[in-house]
């Protein structure tokens, strides 16, 4: 079964740790990725089956959005099937740490 990867990215730290919290409840996905991206945003990545991935990246957009003024929904995106190749090069495979939590 081909898993997606989904991606929110804020530029702060309330809406990044709110919309990784409703990725993880609104659908089977697992959180695979979360860190700094460039110019001190945050990033959350999640996998799972691509319609479970678009549940759950809307999920997280809309948490993302309803938190205080002044920290943003910055982009997001979601990839249907990665490649084996992207999957060797970026942070977005099943680690040990994770592999206990995979849906």
């Amino acid at each position: 079964m081909p898993l997606a990867v989904g991606v929110i990215q804020t530029n702060g730290f309330p809406p990044v740790i709110a919309a990784a919290d409703a990725m993880v409840k609104s659908g089977r996905v697992t959180l695979v990725y979360f860190g700094l991206a460039e110019r001190a945003e945050f990033l959350v990545a999640v996998r799972g089956p691509t319609a479970e991935v678009r549940q759950a990246v809307a999920a997280g957009i809309q948490a993302a959005q309803a938190t205080p003024p002044g920290d943003r929904l910055v982009s997001h995106y979601i990839v249907p099937n990665p490649p084996e190749n992207v999957e060797s090069v970026m942070p977005i495979d099943f680690t040990p740490l994770v592999d206990a939590f995979r849906f």
